[in-house]
């Protein structure tokens, strides 16, 4: 005979998915990645939200006949930063669905 299919089952998976999924991206939203760029001489500290926390600027790296390197810097820290979150939301999520690859929902991530 085939097992009944169980809506009450399911719904409670389906809460408990919720649940860990809200508590991921809590996790995620206070986590924070910092990343540097030219050796050190500028550094960023970015949450897990992609909100810009701060940005340190080694004095020695203030040239002002050469405004686009430290510009470059800046930029390269920065990215650095937002691809290291992206890296850190991905673990995170991993770790709630398993591995299984979720589709872009709205409000899920």
């Amino acid at each position: 005979m085939a097992q009944q299919f169980n809506i009450q089952k399911l719904m409670k998976q389906a809460q408990e998915a919720q649940a860990k999924m809200e508590a991921a991206q809590a996790e995620l939203a206070s986590a924070t990645v910092d990343a540097s760029a030219g050796g050190g001489m500028v550094k960023v500290t970015m949450r897990g939200d992609n909100q810009l926390v701060s940005i340190a600027i080694d004095p020695s790296a203030i040239d002002p006949d050469d405004i686009s390197l430290l510009e470059d810097m800046i930029l390269a820290a920065v990215n650095e930063a937002a691809r290291s979150v992206t890296e850190l939301a991905s673990s995170k999520m991993d770790s709630v669905t398993g591995g299984i690859d979720m589709p872009n929902i709205p409000g899920l991530m």
